[in-house]
């Protein structure tokens, strides 16, 4: 895909393509993994270099500007196939950019591509990071599998970096193919929806913006990288006290990850008391996979519009949480954390939650009502808490690997209060554990309160009120050191 300058092109002109591709999926732009490489064998070219990506002759070239000897062409030899559709529209738009590369035997390897704040006349902004945003999710990308031809729209709107028409319009055109497909051709038709004078106001403020929040997500493929194994079981030690069984089965989730380089096909249930540790299994997987995460609280989502969005024929219309989740995520690879799934049947009259989550949970694409497209689910990594499995509907608990957490027994208590619980607090307060002592017969008075109760959420309350007084007495009373012994734990947690 050369780059031309249209100003003059005529039928009978025959254009000159110098280069050729190369595939490249690189995530940093360096001298030997160079974003393109242009020829200096009449002279070698400076660190940093000015111009534009066009010539009068239609070569694909690039013109840089010399003091005393004004603009000097050199033909571009290579280029990563990412960039040419970039390299394409700062031709035709004859965008003042800086280069940064450095000479090697393959001729002028440019690693940065960067605007240039002159001229008055440039379509880009170069305080606004526009380009910089584009070349920065062009080398997150892959490299395509194809050369596909992209349409060559046209639109007119604000200078608002990805949310204007015109930065929609550019990215389209400049990293269209970053794009799953679907997501290609519906950014397409709801462009000419958003440039249309044809409909309503209002949906062309629904399709902009719309195409905003799906240009903001950086879609990937369902590839993943393989994971350290004894990083992710440190992790989940220095989360979870006790749980084998629980680490066991995420580092089989880990061991299948790495073996075949995507997410396994069912999430994980963990079933369980209140105050078990639940979520925190869900947070310490999310932080071995390296993924954001969202988290949707099934007892407070009681319409199923809630999760799906809202139609666009409403003034009022808006995305729907897990679209939401993507957005704010910036990325198509994440871990839904699903908390209290057996609160997800309580549908009050509109419909059921729970039916909304069987499209998400199948990962065969998820639809939201006002994107009005199918969203890929491939990189997205379940993870749902849940109190009562009787509360589950069957279809449901088919989706996911259970794991069932019995309760604490009084000595898994006991360990945890004195070997984290109290430790984590007294860190947070500010306290050594010189200037405060926490005794045996003080555990044993803290695990006898909660000896029928289940879960630990509880004993770190119980610590932070054992801390927090004894921070107060240390403060008022001018003494070095509490010893937290039985009279005075039941003194404070009376």
């Amino acid at each position: 895909m050369p780059v031309f300058d249209f100003t003059s092109t005529t039928p009978d002109t025959q254009s000159v393509c110098t280069y050729t591709t190369f595939q490249s999926s690189a995530s940093i732009a360096t001298a030997d993994a160079p974003i393109m490489v242009i020829d200096h064998s009449k002279r070698k070219w400076a660190h940093h270099a000015n111009g534009v990506f066009t010539n009068p002759v239609k070569r694909t070239s690039f013109e840089f500007e010399l003091d005393g000897e004004g603009m000097i062409s050199a033909d571009i030899l290579e280029i990563d196939i990412r960039f040419v559709a970039l390299l394409k529209w700062l031709g035709e738009n004859h965008i003042q950019v800086k280069l940064s590369g450095e000479n090697t035997d393959r001729g002028y390897a440019v690693y940065k591509i960067r605007e240039n704040a002159f001229n008055g006349g440039n379509k880009l902004s170069a305080s606004d990071g526009f380009l910089e945003f584009m070349m920065e999710r062009l080398l997150a990308s892959d490299a395509p599998t194809d050369d596909m031809e992209e349409d060559d729209p046209e639109a007119e709107g604000d200078d608002m970096k990805l949310t204007s028409l015109q930065s929609i319009t550019d990215f389209i055109t400049c990293a269209g193919r970053t794009l799953p497909d679907n997501i290609r051709l519906w950014a397409r038709r709801n462009l000419a929806v958003a440039n249309s004078h044809e409909v309503t106001v209002e949906e062309r403020r629904h399709a902009q913006r719309a195409l905003s929040m799906m240009m903001n997500i950086q879609w990937k493929n369902n590839y993943f990288e393989s994971i350290d194994p004894v990083e992710a079981r440190r992790i989940l030690d220095e989360e979870l006290y006790g749980m084998e069984s629980v680490k066991q089965r995420v580092m089989e989730t880990i061991i299948q990850i790495n073996r075949t380089h995507t997410l396994p096909a069912y999430g994980l249930l963990i079933i369980g008391p209140a105050g078990t540790g639940k979520s925190q299994i869900a947070y310490a997987v999310a932080k071995i996979l390296k993924l954001p995460w969202a988290t949707l609280d099934m007892s407070s989502i009681n319409d199923p519009e809630q999760l799906t969005g809202s139609s666009r024929i409403y003034a009022n219309a808006k995305p729907g949480i897990i679209m939401e989740a993507f957005a704010s995520a910036g990325t198509s690879n994440q871990v839904f954390i699903i908390n209290e799934l057996d609160k997800a049947n309580s549908g009050k009259g509109n419909g059921n939650p729970a039916d909304v989550l069987l499209t998400l949970l199948d990962n065969l694409g998820f639809t939201d009502n006002y994107m009005e497209c199918m969203i890929p689910t491939s990189g997205v990594y379940p993870i749902a808490t849940a109190n009562e499995k009787s509360m589950i509907s069957a279809p449901l608990m088919s989706r996911f690997a259970v794991i069932e957490i019995p309760d604490y027994s009084p000595e898994e208590k006991a360990i945890i209060f004195e070997k984290y619980a109290f430790p984590k607090v007294l860190k947070r307060i500010g306290l050594s554990p010189e200037e405060c002592v926490l005794t045996k017969d003080g555990i044993d008075a803290v695990i006898e309160k909660h000896r029928n109760l289940s879960g630990i959420r509880d004993l770190e309350q119980d610590a932070e009120h054992l801390v927090a007084n004894a921070l107060y007495t240390i403060e008022t009373e001018k003494i070095e050191k509490i010893i937290l012994d039985r009279a005075r734990v039941l003194k404070i947690l009376h």
